[in-house]
């Protein structure tokens, strides 16, 4: 039984090869790279996340996360302000560039790699998707180690 029979093997490699190639088209492209890229995505669907939780969800560490951060304020793809509820907190969302460039990321990759995926065609793509959306809810589910538990509403 080779590594491409082994499914842990395969998800995870296929997932580290789809990471750098995202990572260079989105550096050569737009000077973000992919781990901003997830950070933007992840505050613009919900900017009263905390890092901590982003940190988690993304499978990162929190000073990692808060280095990111600072790249993209210095940017000006995030702004970060006094939550008006709660004075202690503060509230980090993606600017209007901040936007374009998450939306122009997005279109980007889905350029880039979606020929690749279309080779699938619509059905086996839809049941690949699927499939990964169950083992997803399977995987990440309350009480396993570095559980997202769905708070970015994945």
């Amino acid at each position: 039984m080779g590594p491409t029979t082994n499914l842990s093997y395969l998800l995870q490699h296929l997932s580290e090869v789809l990471a750098k190639q995202h990572d260079h088209v989105l550096q050569k492209q737009l000077e973000i790279g992919f781990s901003q890229y997830k950070i933007l995505m992840v505050l613009e669907w919900n900017p009263r996340i905390q890092q901590r939780t982003i940190a988690t969800a993304l499978g990162q560490t929190e000073a990692s996360i808060s280095r990111q951060i600072k790249l993209l304020k210095n940017k000006g793809l995030l702004a970060t302000r006094l939550d008006p509820t709660n004075r202690r907190r503060h509230i980090t969302a993606p600017t209007t560039l901040g936007m374009q460039v998450t939306e122009a990321a997005t279109a980007l990759m889905r350029r880039s790699f979606g020929p690749e995926f279309d080779r699938l065609g619509e059905e086996q793509l839809a049941r690949l998707i699927s499939t990964l959306q169950q083992l997803h809810q399977i995987v990440c589910r309350p009480g396993r180690l570095g559980v997202c538990n769905h708070q970015l509403g994945i």
